[in-house]
C-alpha cells in the first residue's frame, strides 16, 4: 500500500468532516506505514483553519511544530481557535490530536487581496521539466533505492530533478554547500478552491526539504543513513498558486549541527515567486555498527 495516496484520494483526505463547530477529523490514507507523513497533518490543519476564515481571505502565512508521531491507522481531530477577525487580517490556532495527545500544532494567518509595492528575487535558470529525469530515476541511480519504491509512495505527482550540490554536482557549492531544486506538480487537475491549492503546496513542501540538509553527507535523500523527523514547518504564500501546474522548489540549507537540520527554500511558478518554506529536523546519523 502506498504511504501517499493518488489524487481522488488525497482530496478526500483534505475533506475533513466537521463533527461542530471549529471540530474536524482527518483520516489517514491506506499505507502499510506506522507513521502519518508530516506533510498530510499539515495540509489537513491548513483545510481546517481555512474552512473557518470569511470569504475574503486567504492564507499568507503558517507556522506549525510537530509535537509526536501521528499513528497512520487512526483519524486525526483538528481542534480550530478563533483567536481574531479583523478588518483585513484574520489569525486561528490549531491542535491535532489522537489518543487525547498533541500530534501537531500550527498557527495561521490570513490577509484580504491588497495592492502595494511589489519586488521579488528573479527565479533560478533552470531546464524545463521537460528536460529533467524523474526523480525516481535519480533516487535508483544515484541514492540506489529502487524507482519503484518512490513511485509506490509518491505515484500521483510529477516530481523531476534538476539537480544538486551534491553527488551530481549539477550546482555549484561556492554559495550553498547543502543546494538542491526540482520540479513538482500535482499529475492530476485540483478543483478551483485557493484553500486547497495552499495546502497541496504545504503537504509536498514536506517531501524534500529536510533532505536538503543531508546533501553534502550522503547520497540522494538517503533515509538509512539517518533518522530523520520533522521538528517544525514555517510557510508564506506571497502570490495564488495552482499545486496541479509545475512549481520549481529552489532548496538551500545553510547549517546543519547538533543531529539537526535546517532548511530554507523559495517557489517559483511561471516566472513568480509564489511561497517560500523553511523548515528545521532532526537528522540523528545511524550506527553502522
Amino acid at each position: 500500500m502506498s504511504l501517499l495516496s493518488p489524487i481522488p484520494e488525497l482530496l478526500d483526505l483534505l475533506d475533513l468532516e466537521e463533527i461542530e463547530v471549529d471540530l474536524f477529523r482527518g483520516r489517514n490514507p491506506r499505507t502499510d506505514r506506522q507513521r502519518s507523513f508530516g506533510g498530510q497533518v499539515l495540509a489537513q490543519a491548513l483545510m481546517a483553519v481555512g474552512r473557518t476564515v470569511p470569504d475574503d481571505r486567504v492564507v499568507h502565512s503558517m507556522h506549525a511544530y510537530f509535537l509526536r508521531p501521528g499513528k497512520a491507522n487512526k483519524p486525526m481531530i483538528f481542534d480550530v481557535e478563533n483567536i481574531r477577525d479583523g478588518k483585513s487580517f484574520s489569525a486561528r490556532r490549531v491542535l491535532a490530536r489522537q489518543d487525547g495527545a498533541h500530534v501537531l500544532g500550527l498557527t495561521a494567518s490570513f490577509h484580504i487581496r491588497e495592492h502595494g509595492l511589489e519586488h521579488q528575487d528573479p527565479p533560478p535558470d533552470v531546464p524545463p521539466p521537460e528536460e529533467c529525469r524523474k526523480m525516481s530515476d535519480v533516487m535508483a541511480t544515484l541514492g540506489g533505492a529502487p524507482a519503484q519504491l518512490w513511485e509506490k509512495q509518491w505515484g500521483g505527482y510529477d516530481v523531476r530533478w534538476v539537480g544538486s550540490s551534491g553527488a551530481d554536482g549539477t550546482i555549484p557549492t561556492k554559495a550553498h554547500g547543502a543546494h538542491a531544486r526540482i520540479w513538482v506538480r500535482a499529475n492530476s487537475p485540483l478543483p478551483d478552491n485557493p484553500h486547497l491549492h495552499a495546502a497541496v503546496l504545504a503537504y509536498l513542501s514536506d517531501l524534500t526539504l529536510l533532505g536538503v540538509s543531508t546533501v553534502p553527507h550522503v547520497p540522494v535523500f538517503d533515509e538509512r543513513s539517518f533518522q530523520a523527523a520533522s521538528i517544525d514547518h514555517a510557510m508564506w504564500f506571497h502570490r495564488p498558486v495552482r499545486a496541479d501546474q509545475w512549481w520549481l522548489y529552489d532548496q538551500v540549507s545553510p547549517i546543519a549541527i547538533n543531529a539537526r537540520g535546517y532548511s530554507t527554500s523559495r517557489i517559483f511558478q511561471n516566472g513568480q515567486m509564489v511561497a517560500s518554506a523553511t523548515q528545521e529536523g532532526l537528522i540523528r546519523p545511524v550506527s553502522q555498527d
